[in-house]
């Protein structure tokens, strides 16, 4: 039971070869690792980076002075793409990875 892939996921996970005339040219399969991500931080006018950007602002209520923070959700630039430092497993990797521990030393 545990040690059956399907075609499928064997040729994705592991590559595949194709049944033309070049045996020995492994056909492009994606990678089960992920190398690469979005980043969730944005770049402000002045080019600082960070999740979210407040500003300061002070109010006046009954006389008083009040400082306030203002949540700044325009002008900002997506970071892009981040290269990861450790490959990650991709999401839908359809192998279940576990780890076996010795019983004897329970």
């Amino acid at each position: 039971m545990g040690g059956q892939l399907s075609s499928s996921v064997r040729s994705w996970v592991f590559g595949s070869y194709p049944d033309s005339a070049e045996p020995n040219r492994p056909v492009p399969t994606p990678s089960p690792f992920v190398l690469y991500r979005r980043g969730s931080m944005y770049f402000d006018d002045d080019g600082d980076l960070a999740h979210e950007f407040y500003e300061e602002g002070i109010e006046f209520i009954n006389g008083t002075r009040r400082a306030t923070l203002k949540r700044i959700q325009f002008n900002l630039i997506p970071q892009g793409i981040v290269h990861l430092e450790h490959p990650r497993l991709h999401v839908d990797l359809p192998v279940v990875l576990c780890e076996t521990c010795d019983l004897n030393r329970i």
